[in-house]
């Protein structure tokens, strides 16, 4: 059987933890007197905390030093994982658990390639850490998305290449991201947005297993 790599992203793909995002960026935001909307949040997706904050200064046509920018982007985060104490499994995707067991049973692959600094601990609390053979997220690699790096270091983590790579990712830079690295990109979520994507999915639900299946074969 053939044996291909699997890559997810987190947020948006594996949990829904972009509200917390929100939340946290929101509050820093108020604080800055800078209106900040659910549809300036859209643009943050897939992007770094440090590459956040700046679009959110730019927003409010603000410059801070460098120190007011390292006190806020610790606030953030303490902010944002104060909210993820409560996270449970009900908050992974519909559709995550039975695709990742699907994969398991064909003896795939599996890796989480994530923006993130905190990917370990938000899958440890909604229990799909054991699914996964490798995973690579803020901690382990230095260029953000649409730089290809983190999947390419799971790729390699993995002992697969690029062109036997599948990711997932909500996001236009993570779509782009796989595309730079010659994976195959897979969006879920709107159409209109991840239009980059060779296939896109409202959710996992929409896939099945025949698509799974000619993926691997390919």
């Amino acid at each position: 059987m053939n044996k291909k790599a699997f890559i997810f992203d987190l947020d948006g793909v594996i949990v829904d933890t972009a509200k917390y995002h929100f939340l946290a960026w929101k509050k820093i935001a108020e604080e800055l007197a800078i209106d900040f909307t659910l549809e300036h949040n859209e643009l943050l997706k897939g992007v770094s905390r440090v590459r956040s904050l700046d679009l959110i200064l730019e927003l409010g046509k603000i410059e801070v030093s460098q120190e007011d920018k390292n006190k806020w982007l610790l606030q953030k985060n303490e902010d944002y994982l104060s909210y993820l104490v409560d996270m449970v499994e009900g908050e992974i995707l519909p559709g995550v658990i039975p695709t990742l067991k699907y994969l398991k049973e064909q003896n795939q692959l599996i890796a989480l390639g994530s923006a993130s600094k905190n990917a370990r601990p938000i899958l440890e609390k909604t229990g799909t850490l054991e699914y996964f053979d490798a995973i690579v997220d803020g901690n382990d690699v230095s260029n953000a998305k649409p730089d290809p790096e983190v999947f390419l270091v799971a790729a390699k983590l993995l002992g697969t290449k690029p062109e036997n790579s599948i990711v997932f990712e909500d996001s236009v830079a993570g779509i782009q991201a796989a595309n730079i690295g010659g994976m195959t990109s897979i969006g879920i979520g709107k159409a209109e947005t991840l239009h980059e994507a060779k296939y896109i999915f409202k959710d996992f639900t929409a896939i099945d297993k025949n698509f799974i299946e000619n993926l691997i074969k390919k």
